[in-house]
């Protein structure tokens, strides 16, 4: 029987190789040229993920080396949509050609078109809008969807515009005085997996180590260093609600501002320039040059930025600016029922008590934090920083408020200015509080998301692993 086992796999391996080596044989010599500058490898749930060289070259590169995760993302993005709307894919991806596709600048553009040609070669078909509806997608579902469904499909669900948990500080409150980032990110367990570790070398601009997902040229998550010394992450506003059909894509000016701004102040001009509302964060922005931090809340019309050398700024989704609270989102900010104002709470709890003490082993344990300030008491749900909406039987968050919803923490990661100095951050595929999630037990005790079989993926318990640009 083994000796069976072993030829059989000795058979697998063959085959692959020699599918790998038809693969290969397809190519021109210039687009093996290009593949050979990439590198991707797999550790504790994540793919590392190198791209060099000109926006055809990484695109190219990306969309040939990535391409059955690729494959995997949109074959969920279309059940998702379909499901929750039922409207074809490509209707959806019409509107995003119509509303995004040509505001989209060139180096962008160009990239995302390597991806069309990179999946091609591998036996993929795709287009250029497809993977700009991609790239758009939170935006286009989150934002500009809200403003025609009622029309269109009036029962669709309400999208989730709440999710994340994180944090920057410097100065005191850390105890070299240098800057501590972290931050998790909480989307629906059905979403594709945030599991790509970008490592970005262009021809021109400043290199990127960033998380992301498989097809985007931006992060989606948005936790990134660059080698100009910037160092980011971000938390939606909840309850946010105008959008701008006329301005230009957040994706598109995130990547923008990534890859060419020096400051702080400059990555903030970059993304103001056609901001559209779409994708609208609270941004938390470090400089390991001058240990400066910024929250940067980016409405619509009305813009929040504090900056300062000392203390920190946190991020729940909810909004700290009382313009763009007031007149640009709906929510309570005094209903700690509430996911983001439960978070907030316990967000100033926790900075409160650690002055002078935050380094990266406190960092993970924020980001694995379980106490409900609404319930007080340590008990993982929906409204802890490390939010577990599939264990809630009773989630009071609006648009969340269904028992059970396979929702919450999918990762963290976490930095500080020695890192960001060498272009290196932590991370944690999987909650950081190493409560697995097993998508077959669940559908068991939740069949009422049966629809979810097949989209839902588990996510086992994983150890904190270092990534640095290589």
């Amino acid at each position: 029987m083994k000796t069976l086992i072993a030829i059989l796999v000795f058979i697998f391996f063959l085959e692959e190789i020699y599918v790998y080596g038809q693969k290969e044989s397809s190519l021109t010599k210039e687009q093996s040229t290009w593949v050979s500058k990439a590198k991707r490898y797999e550790k504790e749930g994540w793919i590392f993920f190198h791209i060099e060289g000109t926006p055809e070259e990484r695109g190219f590169q990306h969309g040939y080396l990535l391409a059955p995760e690729i494959k995997e993302s949109l074959r969920i993005m279309r059940a998702m949509w379909y499901y929750q709307t039922a409207i074809d894919w490509t209707w959806l991806v019409q509107q995003t050609n119509r509303i995004f596709t040509l505001k989209v600048d060139y180096e962008n553009i160009a990239e995302i078109d390597g991806i069309v040609a990179g999946l091609k070669a591998a036996g993929i078909n795709s287009s250029r809008d497809e993977i700009v509806t991609c790239n758009a997608y939170m935006e286009i579902i989150l934002y500009w969807w809200p403003t025609v469904k009622d029309k269109i499909s009036p029962n669709s669900p309400e999208p989730i515009k709440q999710g994340c948990s994180s944090f920057i500080a410097t100065g005191k409150m850390t105890t070299d005085g240098g800057i501590v980032l972290g931050h998790n990110t909480m989307i629906e367990y059905i979403f594709p997996a945030a599991n790509i570790i970008l490592d970005i070398s262009p021809e021109k601009g400043h290199r990127i180590l960033m998380q992301s997902f498989a097809g985007l040229i931006h992060s989606g998550t948005d936790f990134f260093v660059t080698n100009a010394g910037l160092v980011g992450s971000e938390t939606t506003m909840g309850g946010f609600f105008p959008f701008d059909e006329n301005g230009v894509p957040e994706f598109a000016r995130m990547r923008h501002a990534t890859q060419y701004a020096s400051t702080i102040d400059e990555w903030c001009e970059m993304m103001k320039l056609g901001n559209n509302g779409g994708y609208a964060n609270a941004w938390l922005i470090g400089d390991i040059n001058t240990n400066e931090i910024a929250r940067f809340e980016l409405g619509l019309k009305y813009v929040g930025f504090e900056k300062k050398k000392d203390g920190y700024f946190t991020g729940s989704n909810v909004t700290e600016n009382l313009q763009i609270l007031r007149f640009e989102t709906k929510i309570n900010e005094n209903d700690i029922k509430n996911t983001a104002i439960a978070r907030r709470v316990r967000w100033k709890q926790l900075m409160k008590e650690s002055e002078g003490k935050v380094n990266i082993d406190l960092a993970k344990k924020f980001v694995a934090d379980h106490y409900d300030s609404y319930l007080n008491k340590a008990e993982p749900d929906s409204r802890t920083l490390c939010s577990h909406g599939e264990l809630d039987p009773d989630i009071k968050t609006p648009g969340l408020d269904m028992p059970f919803y396979p929702w919450g923490a999918v990762d963290a990661k976490v930095l500080d200015s020695k890192m960001a100095k060498q272009m290196s951050f932590s991370a944690k595929w999987g909650s950081a509080c190493d409560i697995s999630f097993d998508a077959k037990t669940f559908l068991e005790l939740h069949p009422q998301y049966d629809w979810t079989t097949g989209l839902l993926k588990d996510r086992p318990m994983r150890k904190w692993t270092i990534f640095k640009a290589e």
